[in-house]
C-alpha cells in the first residue's frame, strides 16, 4: 500500500481534498504547485512557475492550469475544476477521479464510463520543464483527447485581468506551440509527444477565485487566457507525454527524459522519505551557486532561514556536498557583509543580529557529523572571523556589555527570529538583551574554544574565547534565570520580560549552556507544560499576556497573531536536544512518541511535508507557507539525533 494515497470518497469531497496541496520543484527556483484535485487555490500555484529576473528570488505564473477533456462517442467528459466568482466549482471533473497516489511522481486515475485514464507529473530537474504523462489504461471504443491551457504570465503574488494588450499569437513548433503573452517574458513552448491537431480557440476565462486568499482577506479573483486547445486520438494501452517549458524540446525524447527522471526520485515511502525529498525541493542551484529557499509557495533566500535550516536539510539526509556548498555561498556574503556592512542582493537579512551565531551553530553540526578536524580544517578561520566581528565591535547590531552579555536594539527593527512587523513596528518589541541570542553565543564561543583545541595559531585566540564565555556565563543566569524556573525572554535595563516563550528552550538544547543540569530541567519542565504541543513549540503561552493561538482574519490581525501563540515545528529540534541532554537514553522513547504528530502531518496540507506554522490550540490546523525549510530541517535532524541514540 502507497505511504500517501487518497481514494475516490477523499477525492470527490472538496472540503476533504482542496485543503490538501502537493508541491514538485526543480531545484532552480521553478515549481508546480496545486491541490490534489488539481484545483488552484491560491494566486501561486501553477503548473509551470519559474523564476525570472536577475538577483532576488522572483517566481513567475506561466502555465496556471491544463484542462483534459475525453471525448467518446462524441461526448465530451471535461476533467479541469476552477472555483469561479460565488464559490461555483466547473467543470467539476474531481467527480471522475478514482484515486490520487504521491509516493513516486503525483498520479491521478479518472474513470470516465469505461474509460480508464491515469495523469502523471514530473520535474525535470535544473530545468524550466515539466512533463505529464497520460496513459490510457481501458477503453472499450475510439477516445479523444483534448488538452486546453490557462495562461497566466504574471508575478506569483499578483493577479492578472482582462485586458487588450497580451500578444495573441500563437506560432506552430514540433507537435505544439510557442506563445508569449507580454514583452519581458520568456516564450512558453507546449508540445506533445504525439502531433496532435491545434484548434486556435481564443478566449478569457473570468472570475476565476482563489479560497486561500479568499480566506486570508487579500486579492483573490483573476482572469485567465486561453489560447485554444490541443487533440489528439488515444489507443488503450498507449501513453502521451506533454512538456510546457522554455524551449522547445525534441519530442522523440520525451519518453526517455520521463523515464530517466523517475528512476532519480526517492519514492515518499516513509516519513522519513517524505521529508527527505522536501528538503531537497528547496535547494537552489543558480549561476553556479547553491542556495537554501525559506519556503514555498512564497519563500525567498533569507540568511536567518539558511544558516537555521542547513544542517536538517543536507547533513541530516546524507547531502554533505550540499551543506559545503551552500554554507559557501552563505558564508561568502556573510564575508562580504563583514567587509563592507552591505546587504547582499539574493540572500535577505545577511545583516541582522543573530546572523553570525546561527551560522557557528551550522558549523557546530557539521563538526559534530564529521568530526572536529575536517570542519577546523574548513571553517576555523571562518568561525574565528565571525567572533572576532562581534567581539571586536564592529556588528552595528551586537554590542558586548560589561559583563560579558550581548545586547541589540529591536525597538524599531526585529532582532530576532520573532521578526512579525506591522504598521512599520515589531509586533513583538524583543530589545536589549535577548535569552537565545546569549544562549547562542556563549555556545559559539565554547564550541570555537573546542574546535581549535591546542593548534598554536589559536592559543591567544581561545584564550580570549574562553575568558568571554566565562564572563557571559556567569552574568547569564542572573540575567534571565527568574525565581519561577524559566528564563525571561529578554531584558531591558531594569525591565525583565516573563512572556513564557520558545527561545528558552534554544537555551537548554545548545551544546554549551551556562545553565546547569537542575536548572535546564526547570526550564524544560515549563516548556513541557506551557508550550508543548504534537505539532511544536506555542511561541507565547496560554497563560502568558496577549495569547493569540489562531493566524487567521485580515492580514494585520496574522501578523499580530503570527508569534504569539501559534506552534513552530522547527523548535521541537531544540526541545528534544534539551529533553535528551536531561534524560539520556530514557527519553528517546518519548521523542519518537511525540514526533506521531508530524507524520500525521504528512498526509495534510502539502502532503508530504510540513507547514510554516500551526494553531496554537486543537486541532492545531496547519497554517502559512505549505512547506517550510526550517521546519522540515529540524524534524530531519531530531530523526538523524534518534538515529544515533538508538544506534
Amino acid at each position: 500500500m502507497s505511504y500517501l494515497k487518497f481514494d475516490k470518497s477523499l477525492m470527490i469531497n472538496l472540503e476533504q481534498s482542496l485543503p490538501k496541496e502537493m508541491l514538485r520543484t526543480n531545484q532552480s527556483g521553478a515549481y508546480h504547485c496545486t491541490s490534489i484535485v488539481d484545483c488552484n487555490t491560491r494566486k501561486q500555484h501553477g503548473l509551470l512557475v519559474v523564476p525570472l529576473g536577475d538577483g532576488d528570488y522572483n517566481p513567475h505564473v506561466l502555465l496556471s492550469s491544463l484542462d483534459e477533456t475525453v471525448i467518446q462517442h462524441g461526448a465530451p467528459f471535461n476533467l479541469g475544476l476552477h472555483r469561479y466568482q460565488g464559490g461555483v466549482y466547473n467543470p467539476n471533473g474531481h467527480k471522475y477521479i478514482r484515486e490520487f497516489d504521491c509516493e513516486s511522481v503525483p498520479r491521478t486515475t479518472y474513470r470516465v464510463g469505461g474509460v480508464i485514464l491515469t495523469k502523471e507529473k514530473i520535474f525535470i530537474q535544473h530545468e524550466n520543464r515539466i512533463l505529464i504523462r497520460y496513459t490510457l489504461v481501458d477503453a472499450h471504443s475510439h477516445t479523444t483527447l483534448q488538452f486546453r491551457p490557462f495562461l497566466a504570465f504574471r508575478e506569483s503574488n499578483a493577479l492578472c485581468m482582462a485586458n487588450d494588450t497580451l500578444n495573441k499569437e500563437c506560432t506552430p513548433v514540433n507537435n505544439g506551440i510557442s506563445c508569449c503573452l507580454y514583452p519581458g517574458y520568456p516564450t512558453l513552448y507546449m508540445q506533445l509527444s504525439r502531433k496532435p491537431e491545434f484548434v486556435y480557440d481564443p478566449h478569457w476565462y473570468h472570475n476565476i477565485e482563489y479560497v486561500k486568499d479568499l480566506d486570508r482577506g487579500v486579492p483573490y479573483c483573476e482572469d485567465l487566457w486561453v489560447p485554444g486547445y490541443f487533440q489528439v486520438d488515444i489507443k488503450k494501452g498507449e501513453s502521451i507525454i506533454f512538456s510546457a517549458g522554455l524551449s522547445e524540446v525534441n519530442v522523440r525524447s520525451l519518453s526517455k527524459m520521463y523515464e530517466k527522471e523517475i528512476a532519480s526520485r526517492t519514492a515518499r515511502s516513509s516519513f522519513f522519505n517524505c521529508l527527505k525529498n522536501s528538503a531537497k525541493q528547496l535547494y537552489l542551484k543558480q549561476d553556479g551557486k547553491e542556495y537554501m529557499l525559506s519556503g514555498y509557495p512564497w519563500g525567498k533566500i533569507l540568511a536567518r532561514n539558511t544558516f537555521m535550516s542547513l544542517p536538517g536539510n543536507t547533513i541530516a539526509i546524507n547531502h554533505r556536498d550540499d551543506f559545503e556548498t551552500i554554507m559557501a555561498t552563505a558564508g561568502e556574503a556573510l564575508e562580504k557583509y563583514m567587509n563592507t556592512l552591505e546587504d547582499d542582493v539574493r540572500i535577505h537579512g545577511i545583516g541582522l543580529p543573530d546572523i553570525p551565531l546561527w551560522a557557528i551553530w551550522a558549523v557546530q553540526q557539521y563538526a559534530r557529523a564529521y568530526g572536529k578536524e575536517e570542519t577546523f580544517r574548513r571553517y576555523a578561520i571562518f568561525v574565528r572571523r565571525l567572533l572576532d566581528f562581534i567581539l571586536q565591535g564592529k556588528h552595528p547590531g551586537l554590542h558586548v556589555e560589561a559583563d560579558g552579555i550581548l545586547s541589540t536594539d529591536g525597538t524599531t527593527t526585529p532582532a530576532s527570529w520573532m521578526n512579525s512587523v506591522w504598521d512599520g513596528r515589531p509586533v513583538v518589541p524583543r530589545t536589549g538583551r535577548l535569552v537565545e541570542i546569549n544562549a547562542l553565543w556563549y555556545n559559539a564561543l565554547m564550541f570555537a574554544a573546542d574546535l581549535v583545541g591546542d593548534d598554536s595559531e589559536y592559543i591567544s585566540d581561545k584564550a580570549d574565547w574562553l575568558a568571554a564565555a566565562a564572563k557571559a556565563g556567569e552574568a547569564f543566569v542572573p540575567t534571565f534565570l527568574n525565581d519561577y524556573g524559566y528564563l525571561y525572554d529578554f531584558v531591558n535595563g531594569n525591565y525583565a520580560d516573563p512572556s513564557v516563550r520558545p527561545n528558552m528552550a534554544i537555551a537548554i538544547g545548545l551544546d554549551y549552556s551556562p545553565l546547569d543540569r537542575r536548572q535546564r530541567k526547570g526550564v524544560l519542565d515549563v516548556v513541557t507544560r506551557e508550550l508543548l504541543t504534537p505539532k511544536g513549540l506555542r511561541t507565547l503561552s496560554p497563560k502568558s499576556y496577549g495569547y493569540r493561538p489562531n493566524y487567521l482574519g485580515s492580514p494585520e490581525e496574522r501578523e499580530r497573531a503570527l508569534h504569539n501563540g501559534p506552534v513552530r515545528p522547527w523548535l521541537m529540534g531544540f526541545y528534544a536536544d534539551a529533553y535528551l541532554k536531561v534524560f539520556g537514553h530514557s527519553g528517546v522513547s518519548y521523542i519518537e512518541r511525540m514526533l506521531i504528530g508530524f507524520e500525521d502531518d504528512m498526509s495534510n496540507g502539502c502532503i508530504g511535508s510540513l507547514s510554516q506554522l500551526y494553531d496554537g490550540n486543537p486541532p492545531y490546523t496547519n497554517r502559512g507557507a505549505i512547506s517550510h525549510a526550517t521546519n522540515i530541517a529540524e524534524v530531519l535532524r531530531t530523526l538523524s539525533t534518534l538515529k544515533k541514540f538508538n544506534s
